[in-house]
């Protein structure tokens, strides 16, 4: 049966208010810093996953929840102005939107988040048609929704058997803990896991900085997994072999969000059948692209504005 979708990302969506570049640190005492920019947009990293996908094409479905609230409406209409479907992103009447306050300062960033509707979202926000309707799911944001996590195992399972495959990009977790035993259920169903390097060397549980050591490590519990290491760009570990890009250089406005494009362009060129190294290649060259302008979604590329930088990368197959 054809799917109605290439890809389903359940997750979260939220305004970003993305304020920087500090040229100091954030002072309390009832200081007024200025900086040069701040931007409303798109946050989440599912939502931003959802349009980064949508912008190189792919028919492209989110589910969660958001609250019935001039935020939650604002989450809505620009998810639907990226090309997303939002049918099954619930309006919740009794709790508020998450709210992302996002401080930038050089390369680094600090990410201010009110939980809102993340903690109410369930398995009951994914409807059992989007599951089989798909060719892909991916899951954003795992440590945020404990709800959605402990329902993750068996919505993957069963998008699994539906025929998708699935990935899942964990992100920070708030709380610091990391556990490693929550998170095997649902790792022997996800086929692609996507971290930065902080989180693969947290999540494998390493007291090093070495992302392929990481990556490795992570491979063997079951899932492919893409690492993404900011300027040095990005590798891969299939459990046996490990691959890896320098990407491509871009001056960068803002970093904000770049990751989850790098997921999107992954998921995007997998589902073109691309080979492990040259899926790398083309995430990369999202996740680059993707910080020419502020915030999260403004600047992510056509596919073939990555078409058209995808011989500036390298491969190498370690």
């Amino acid at each position: 049966m054809p799917h109605s979708f290439d890809l389903l990302v359940i997750g979260d969506a939220n305004p970003d208010v993305v304020v920087g570049p500090l040229d100091g640190p954030l002072a309390f005492g009832q200081r007024e810093q200025l900086v040069p920019t701040g931007t409303l947009t798109v946050g989440g990293s599912g939502a931003i996953v959802a349009c980064g996908a949508a912008r190189l094409g792919l028919r492209v479905a989110f589910a969660g929840r958001v609250g019935d609230d001039d935020a939650g409406r604002y989450m809505r209409d620009r998810l639907v102005a990226h090309g997303v479907d939002t049918e099954a992103l619930r309006l919740d009447p009794r709790r508020p939107t998450p709210m992302t306050v996002v401080l930038t300062r050089g390369d680094d960033r600090a990410i201010v988040t009110a939980p809102g509707t993340l903690a109410a979202t369930t398995a009951d926000d994914v409807p059992a048609t989007l599951l089989g309707a798909a060719r892909h799911v991916h899951s954003a944001s795992y440590f945020l929704m404990p709800q959605l996590a402990v329902a993750l195992p068996e919505l993957l399972r069963t998008a699994r058997r539906h025929g998708a495959t699935t990935s899942l990009d964990t992100s920070d977790d708030p709380a610091g803990r990391w556990e490693a035993s929550d998170l095997d259920a649902v790792l022997a169903h996800t086929d692609f896991l996507l971290p930065n390097a902080a989180e693969a060397r947290r999540l494998a549980r390493l007291g090093t900085d070495d992302p392929a050591a990481a990556a490795a490590r992570l491979a063997r519990r079951g899932p492919v997994t893409a690492v993404k290491n900011g300027a040095d760009g990005a590798l891969c570990h299939d459990g046996e072999r490990l691959f890896t890009t320098r990407g491509i250089r871009v001056q960068p406005v803002d970093a904000v969000g770049a990751g989850d494009s790098f997921d999107a362009g992954f998921i995007a060129a997998l589902l073109d059948e691309k080979g492990l190294p040259e899926a790398l290649r083309f995430a990369a060259v999202c996740g680059a692209l993707s910080t020419r302008a502020h915030g999260g979604t403004a600047a992510q590329p056509t596919r073939d504005e990555v078409l058209a930088r995808l011989s500036e990368t390298e491969e190498t197959l370690v």
